[in-house]
């Protein structure tokens, strides 16, 4: 039992941590968010494997790399030299179609790990890359030519209207009363709906949404 009161208490602390940290570092992690998080991960297992260590011998590490990354964050967003020395710069692998091969070895970068992010991003011919930027999170972001991008309603001059985002309407057979509000709609038209998909109940319905333009998305329980 108090085992399980040491590990409830760290828990939330490094909850606690990471929300302090930011939204940002739950995606993706910097050089520092990451040496930060092994870090507490560490000092959190102390107080609850060491029946003799006080949680405060866990707690005040915690506080004290968080303080310092809160610090660390503050001075980077002012200073751009010491961001730049904490997280390092973008580097440039791939510029006008072709692999830049010093930047390739400063970091590190193979070309097997070249290949598998840009096929993340749907890209098999690296001649169709203006530029391949290597992130400081290591995430790989790239810009094709104007000629290979994908062609979109503004480049063709066709007018589109913009539908917004799909409001649930219907989770897991449970109606959503107040996004359902939102798009200015009521149970009259959610029946009628209904109806229409011949389902009797919402409780068989496992999704409905619906956005701006009346757009509706509708899958039934399985």
């Amino acid at each position: 039992m108090f085992m399980i009161y040491r590990t409830t208490i760290m828990f939330a602390i490094i909850i606690i941590s990471m929300r302090l940290m930011g939204k940002r570092q739950m995606g993706e992690l910097e050089l520092n968010e990451l040496v930060v998080a092994v870090m507490i991960s560490e000092l959190a297992t102390i107080p609850i494997t060491d029946e003799h260590k006080s949680l405060l011998d866990g707690v005040i590490p915690i506080v004290t790399l968080l303080v310092c990354e809160i610090v660390i964050a503050f001075i980077a967003m002012k200073n751009v030299k010491f961001r730049s020395l904490i997280s390092g710069d973008p580097s440039i692998i791939v510029k006008n179609g072709e692999i830049v091969q010093k930047e390739m070895r400063k970091n590190r970068f193979t070309l097997d790990e070249l290949f598998e992010s840009l096929r993340a991003h749907d890209v098999s011919d690296i001649s169709t890359i203006k530029y391949a930027i290597l992130e400081t999170d290591g995430t790989l972001n790239t810009m094709l030519y104007s000629e290979y991008s994908p062609v979109t309603n503004k480049s063709m001059g066709i007018e589109a209207k913009d539908c917004g985002l799909p409001m649930l309407v219907i989770n897991d057979g449970r109606i959503l009363e107040g996004n359902l509000k939102l798009q200015g709609l009521d149970n009259n038209w959610l029946a009628k709906e209904l109806k229409k998909r011949k389902v009797e109940s919402p409780k068989d319905v496992f999704m409905l949404s619906v956005d701006d333009c009346g757009n509706i998305y509708f899958a039934q329980k399985q």
